[in-house]
């Protein structure tokens, strides 16, 4: 599997189904990681930080998906057991059939707790 659209979907169906495994082979060693919750450079990081989110995951509704040869925006709602959906952009760079590059952005206040007033 190389075609960077197909890559892209098989990572967020991958990521909403918990199948680690298959979301583990599609990140290159090196896989860099930029969001709203953390910076990360390394595959093993990134996929740990995508199992603790996957934790209050229950859907991701794709909208759109743009690509190119390497180049895949996803724009989708992600829902989770913790707010309502919240609109997502995740762009992502494919080399040789491997994520080595995954931007994503949100409004991370819904996912938040509560602040202490």
């Amino acid at each position: 599997m190389t075609d960077p659209a197909t890559v892209a979907k098989t990572y967020l169906h991958a990521w909403v189904g918990k199948d680690f495994s298959t979301l583990r082979g599609l990140l290159a060693d090196d896989v860099t990681f930029s969001g709203p919750f953390a910076q990360l450079d390394n595959a093993d990081d990134c996929l740990d930080g995508l199992r603790q989110l996957a934790e209050i995951v229950t859907d991701i509704v794709v909208h759109e998906q743009l690509a190119d040869e390497t180049d895949v925006i996803t724009w989708f709602d992600l829902h989770t057991t913790v707010a309502p959906p919240v609109p997502t952009a995740n762009w992502s760079h494919v080399a040789e059939g491997k994520i080595t590059s995954i931007r994503v952005t949100f409004d991370p206040r819904p996912l938040l707790p509560p602040a202490d007033k």
